[in-house]
């Protein structure tokens, strides 16, 4: 039996997730709960019914979990939830509305007013705001409820406001959520001009804290309800893309992540800032003092149910007996790219004639090309070699589409057991109390589920195909010589 054990919280768009894990990482229990989806849960959500459901999966977790556990040695929870979310509080902790969700597209107005603004200060914040930031979403509930600002206690994120109910704190968030709300990164404060340019209060802000940073213990109230001991700790968390992130493995320098779900999320870890002139990635905080760059795509995965759905089996059967293919083909299945370039005009495109199992496998192919040239892309600009690639979502479960990914990056592809954004948060959670770093509680607390490397033999064709696929592009338009730099 391994000692100590951590909880980490996910509050997604679609539900809520908790899970328990030991000091070895393995998940003892788990809980979930579903959010009912509309339209409007797009851009609104009740914080309050976020509470509930966390409670039970708390409650659930628990009840797994007492049997194998001696509840006395849970250590520490964190949360993890989605970046760029908003919640206003009042003076004693309410909120006056609804959380303000990052797909929430109305405040676009106030995006460009903040961008132009944080422009004309030089600002050495972050300045890319858009509809899904939070400092946009601040100041439109300031325009649309005039009424309500003398109410405002604090702007919180969504995470922040499940830390508070666990620890009674509010005050405190963390690096990777203040990012997008504005906050400056680099010099560790927050920029004057959100105060001395915007109608926003600097005591609405909250005081920031690197991910893994204690806030407070455990409410006393909630620690018998939940039968936990009253020192566990609260700890700052992450948003869920780095929480995923943490929970691929991916945590030491030259380390990157590749999640292909819907779209295609690249992130990693360096030691210095990546500046983009082009915008296509942006930079969170390591809390150990390195740099966290990302950039999402809008490739994916999102063709292979939609186009391929009801014969998977026999046609990753066949691709096995296919790759390497010759077939350059991309599975854009929307119009516009914006990483690892920037083309609005973009559209995919593929070979005529082939065969449904030769298109399946030429599309794998495709991906990977893309995520090769963002890791290119990223070595340009960083100067930093890519070590290896830790890969999670729904791309990730096909072991021919890692072989073709590893054989194309001419990297090793880890696959780790667990890649949830709970258990991410456990990871935050015992990184600064149990662990002395992220780093070393990420390698003690990740289990490798497979290791891919490069098949010599497919190693030189695909040299040869990506840069025919590079070609295509350039010709097309929708790269050109200058966007490395």
């Amino acid at each position: 039996m391994n000692s100590a054990y951590f909880i980490g919280i996910d509050i997604g768009t679609q539900g809520a997730r908790a899970v328990l894990i030991n000091s070895i990482g393995e998940v003892l229990g788990s809980g979930e709960q579903a959010f009912p989806l509309s339209n409007q849960s797009r851009g609104e959500q009740s914080p309050e019914q976020w509470w509930q459901d966390c409670l039970l999966c708390l409650q659930q977790v628990m009840k797994q979990a007492k049997p194998l556990i001696k509840p006395a040695n849970v250590v520490a929870i964190s949360v993890t939830s989605t970046s760029g979310t908003i919640i206003p509080i009042d003076k004693n902790n309410r909120p006056l509305h609804h959380a303000i969700m990052y797909s929430d597209p109305r405040s676009a107005e106030e995006a460009d007013y903040c961008k132009k603004v944080a422009l004309a200060e030089n600002s050495n914040g972050y300045i890319a705001f858009n509809a899904s930031s939070g400092l946009p979403k601040m100041l439109w509930f300031i325009n649309r409820y005039p009424n309500k600002v003398e109410q405002i206690g604090r702007f919180i994120h969504a995470a922040d406001y499940i830390i508070g109910k666990l620890s009674g704190r509010y005050d405190v968030t963390d690096y990777t959520n203040a990012l997008k709300s504005g906050y400056d990164v680099r010099k560790a404060e927050w920029p004057s001009y959100i105060w001395n340019k915007l109608p926003i209060q600097q005591n609405w802000l909250q005081t920031v804290q690197p991910s893994g940073t204690t806030i407070a213990t455990i409410l006393p109230e909630l620690a018998t309800a939940l039968g936990l001991p009253r020192t566990v700790q609260i700890v700052a968390g992450m948003t869920d893309g780095c929480a995923a992130q943490v929970a691929s493995g991916a945590v030491k320098i030259g380390d990157w992540n590749t999640t292909i779900g819907t779209t295609l999320v690249v992130k990693g870890v360096t030691t210095q800032e990546i500046n983009d002139p082009f915008g296509r990635l942006y930079c969170h905080r390591h809390p150990e003092g390195y740099w966290m760059p990302g950039g999402a795509s809008n490739t994916g995965a999102d063709w292979v149910t939609r186009d391929f759905g009801a014969n998977l089996n026999e046609l990753t059967a066949q691709a096995a007996k296919l790759v390497p293919t010759k077939h350059l083909a991309w599975p854009l299945k929307q119009q516009g790219e914006r990483f690892p370039f920037i083309a609005p005009q973009a559209t995919g495109f593929q070979p005529a004639g082939l065969s449904p199992a030769e298109l399946f496998t030429a599309n794998m192919e495709g991906v990977a090309y893309i995520e090769r040239y963002a890791f290119d892309v990223i070595e340009q600009l960083s100067g930093e070699r890519v070590s290896a690639v830790f890969t999670a979502g729904g791309g990730s479960n096909s072991d021919v589409w890692l072989q073709i990914r590893s054989n194309v990056l001419q990297l090793p592809v880890y696959k780790m057991k667990h890649v949830t954004g709970a258990v991410g948060a456990a990871i935050i959670a015992a990184s600064q109390t149990h662990f002395a770093t992220l780093t070393a509680a990420a390698r003690a607390l990740t289990q490798i589920e497979k290791e891919v490397y490069p098949r010599q033999a497919s190693v030189a064709i695909y040299q040869n195909n990506y840069q025919q696929f590079i070609e295509i592009l350039t010709a097309k338009g929708y790269i050109s010589n200058t966007q490395y730099a």
